[in-house]
């Protein structure tokens, strides 16, 4: 066979073409309208229903807008339910603003510290190019959330609200990104000058000073302590003093973040089950937590998440969220648009090959607050809580079937009383790490 591609190749592809009526069909419509128009399944759609025979009671959906916050939005969408019953308060947010200066902040400083560590690798190496290419992304993962609380506490959304930047980050981060990358050059140049380890960290700490500046003008400075009134859904005022974010985090959320676990469904072969994981250069704050991921099958990730939801806790989680869904009527189904019918074509790829060939990987966070149990104890959907506004989907809401759970889901956060003594014993292990461009760290690199 010849390794170009021939004439006679493109003649007899466009005759096998001509010869299938509904390739025309199929032409015709994708031309004039986008594929998932076309593709959509009428039944899938008729079959949808909002309903669950478990259900958490949650307020509105929040809106990121535009920005990759997902994570820190469902991470503080989880803790206020718990805030919402102490207030005795029908709508509550925390100030995502707040909590996202301090990640900047320390995904700054995280960034420089690497620089100064990986310092004698050439300039050309992966490492290295992974690291510039994204110093503060708007993305996170569970445990670099339980370090922002535990440092920063958190305050309410009136307390420090949404500035422009907040909701539509990408100015902020690209001139942030700029002074980042101009510092790693002064860092590495001032090593190969002979530069002590501490003289480089005098001139990180200048660098610091000024990415402080910049986030306090895009997004305004956090607050050290505020006073608390409001008035509950019984129409009874309430004023209780003043707090700071740690001491209101205590008061009226007080939560041990440290007693979740995050679980992952990762069935490739370079990642065995029951083993725990990290990811190389992947965290905000320096001396925190470690990114850990437990890897279980998707029987026990799943079992865990239903009985948290059985017993009124809503789950934190990440999934591929571009894949089979319908975002204006809030679907996640495997079988939601027909695009082997459009092509004639199937796309055999299961979960661990679209890992493993890059067409899959985490991008975005979200909390389950419902679940349907079947009356032969099976779920077969799930109830997703946005944050993505709640002009789609069952006001922001979505409903996600068992099977695109056992296909795209990839992680949830559980309590440690959900694990067996088994699994639980795996957590004293030493993690397996791995490289940085792993796609179980890809929703720290989330920006949208």
């Amino acid at each position: 066979m010849d390794k170009q591609l021939t004439c006679d190749d493109v003649t007899a592809f466009t005759n096998a073409f001509d010869a299938d009526p509904k390739n025309r069909l199929s032409l015709n419509a994708v031309t004039q309208s986008d594929i998932g128009t076309i593709a959509l399944n009428r039944n899938v759609i008729n079959r949808t229903t909002h309903t669950y025979s478990h259900l958490i009671d949650t307020p509105k959906a929040t809106h990121q807008k535009s920005t990759g916050r997902c994570w820190m939005f469902a991470g503080l969408n989880t803790l206020r339910l718990l805030t919402r019953k102490k207030l005795n308060i029908e709508e509550f947010e925390f100030s995502q603003a707040y909590l996202m200066f301090w990640d900047k902040l320390e995904k700054a400083n995280y960034f420089l510290e690497n620089i100064i560590a990986t310092r004698n690798e050439p300039i050309n190496s992966r490492v290295i190019m992974w690291l510039l290419s994204d110093p503060i992304p708007d993305g996170g993962q569970w445990d670099m959330f339980i370090d922002l609380i535990e440092k920063y506490g958190v305050v309410p959304q009136e307390v420090m609200p949404e500035t422009h930047s907040s909701s539509s980050s990408r100015s902020m981060n690209n001139f942030i990104v700029l002074k980042l990358r101009e510092g790693a050059n002064q860092l590495r140049t001032h090593h190969e000058n002979g530069a002590s380890e501490d003289e480089l960290r005098k001139v990180k700490t200048d660098l610091m000073q000024t990415v402080h500046r910049m986030l306090c003008i895009h997004l305004g400075k956090p607050p050290t302590e505020f006073p608390l009134q409001w008035r509950d859904k019984d129409k009874k005022f309430h004023r209780a003093g003043t707090f700071t974010p740690q001491t209101f985090y205590k008061e009226y959320v007080n939560v041990d973040l440290n007693d979740y676990v995050c679980l992952i469904n990762a069935p490739t072969q370079d990642k065995p089950y029951n083993t725990l994981y990290t990811v190389q250069y992947l965290g905000n704050v320096m001396g925190g937590h470690p990114v850990r991921y437990l890897n279980v099958d998707i029987n026990t990730l799943k079992k865990a998440t239903a009985d948290m939801i059985k017993d009124d806790q809503a789950v934190w989680f990440g999934c591929d969220v571009g894949k089979m869904f319908q975002r204006d009527k809030g679907i996640l189904d495997i079988d939601i648009y027909d695009y082997d019918l459009v092509y004639d074509t199937t796309f055999p790829l299961n979960k661990a090959e679209r890992l493993d060939y890059g067409h899959s990987r985490m991008t975005h966070a979200m909390v389950l607050t419902g679940v349907d149990i079947s009356d032969d104890g099976q779920p077969t959907k799930w109830r997703v809580e946005n944050s993505w506004g709640t002009e789609h989907g069952n006001k922001g809401y979505e409903a996600m079937t068992d099977a695109w759970f056992d296909e795209y889901l990839y992680e949830v956060t559980v309590h440690k009383k959900y694990l067996s003594d088994d699994l639980l014993k795996i957590l004293d292990t030493t993690a397996t790490v791995l490289p940085p461009w792993d796609p179980m760290g890809a929703l720290a690199k989330a920006n949208i």
